[in-house]
């Protein structure tokens, strides 16, 4: 059988990441593209990068890709693929549309005419048709249109992949699994280095963390879209979820992974998490505030964090009295460690008063964000004075994004 063509969609900035993750899964003909990755595989690569995949958001499955000029033209591009041959009538279908530099006037009249074009193709070879449902549906259908062709898409994963079906409790804003995950790749982080997000808030980065060192596949404990799809090999996909499940530590103890937070009910978020996934023992929490806190292990490792980031003028003079004191914590207490701090805040970078060695745009959902990479050696990285403090404001804690 020749091979299909996939397209992984990720968090802008992560798509060299997930290329080295999909390559490892043995996808083939790997292309990195703006917002993803263009892979080529059979459906077991496909099942493998849903089941497996801790970076992308979503498997896409190329089912057309043609040149347009006109809306009838996208009408008869989707009305001549065998929809009735993909999946049951009785499911519900959702299409979503989206362009870059698309010449035609309405996105919204496009997503009609590709539903009208589905309905019309089940009518014809079913005598019946699929029912829409934009909020729960069974099957997504993508379209992207660019100045010049026209692509359409089966999503085969369903719910984003970012939701593992593992976080009980969260905070208002967690970071998204799936950006977590890139960012321990991108931090080079590996199961035998240590660890410590001081800021953890519900525990995000320490799940992850956690899992890849029990090698707990992320999607093990969730369903896929692919398998209401008519053409589902059933026995492949048992045989793939057995052998995740045999690779997975039966005793996966005493890692060198830390967490600490101001906030005793994010705590309380994280241990929660963590106790109802078996989790528990693998990750050492403690109460502590961040201006305070001394090094889990020695010596060094790897920080993670995701500081708050102000919304309010209020807040914003809590943080610039925040960000240099932290930056002091960092530079006196942390030598010998690597610190990644993700933040959508543009003044961090200056109040903190250390020399980024790396600046990585990033995107948790649609909020544009930098990875900050600091190797903090003694007697270097200032930025100028910094003034050293002990205390932190207690109303710091009400800005939390509560990770």
């Amino acid at each position: 059988m020749e091979d299909l063509v996939f397209f992984a969609t990720c968090p802008r900035g992560l798509e060299s990441t997930l290329a080295t993750e999909l390559a490892q899964l043995r996808a083939t003909s790997i292309e990195v593209v703006q917002g993803g990755v263009i892979f080529q595989g059979g459906w077991q690569t496909c099942y493998q990068a849903n089941l497996e995949s801790r970076i992308a958001s979503r498997i896409l499955w190329r089912i057309a890709q043609q040149d347009y000029r006109s809306e009838a033209d996208i009408y008869q591009i989707a009305f001549q693929l065998p929809w009735h041959t993909w999946f049951s009538p009785k499911l519900t279908i959702r299409v979503k549309v989206s362009a870059i530099k698309c010449a035609l006037r309405s996105l919204d009249f496009v997503t009609l005419k590709i539903k009208d074009a589905v309905c019309d193709k089940f009518r014809k070879a079913k005598n019946t048709r699929p029912d829409v449902d934009t909020a729960n549906p069974a099957i997504r259908i993508h379209g992207f249109l660019d100045r010049q062709q026209f692509t359409l898409y089966l999503d085969t994963s369903g719910e984003t992949l970012f939701k593992r079906n593992l976080r009980k409790s969260a905070g208002d804003a967690p970071i998204r699994e799936n950006l977590a995950a890139g960012i321990l790749a991108l931090a080079g982080w590996k199961p035998n280095i240590p660890l410590f997000d001081p800021m953890c808030g519900s525990g995000t980065f320490l799940m992850e963390a956690a899992q890849i060192s029990c090698r707990i596949a992320p999607g093990i404990n969730r369903h896929f879209a692919f398998e209401q799809f008519s053409l589902f090999d059933s026995p492949l996909w048992k045989q793939l979820r057995e052998a995740a499940l045999a690779q997975r530590l039966s005793s996966c103890t005493s890692q060198l992974i830390f967490g600490s937070d101001l906030s005793g009910y994010a705590l309380d978020d994280a241990r929660e998490n963590l106790i109802s996934n078996q989790l528990a023992e693998i990750v050492q929490l403690k109460q502590a505030n961040i201006l305070e806190v001394n090094p889990p292990h020695q010596p060094g490792g790897i920080i993670v964090m995701n500081p708050p980031y102000g919304v309010r003028m209020s807040e914003q003079q809590l943080l610039a009295d925040f960000y240099p004191k932290l930056g002091d914590r960092l530079k006196k207490k942390f030598s010998g460690w690597c610190v990644y701090i993700l933040t959508a805040d543009s003044s961090l970078p200056k109040l903190i008063r250390l020399n980024p060695s790396r600046r990585i745009p990033l995107f948790n959902g649609a909020l544009e964000c930098r990875l900050l990479e600091y190797r903090m050696i003694e007697g270097s990285m200032r930025k100028g004075d910094s003034r050293s403090s002990n205390s932190t404001p207690a109303e710091l804690t009400t800005v939390s994004p509560n990770r």
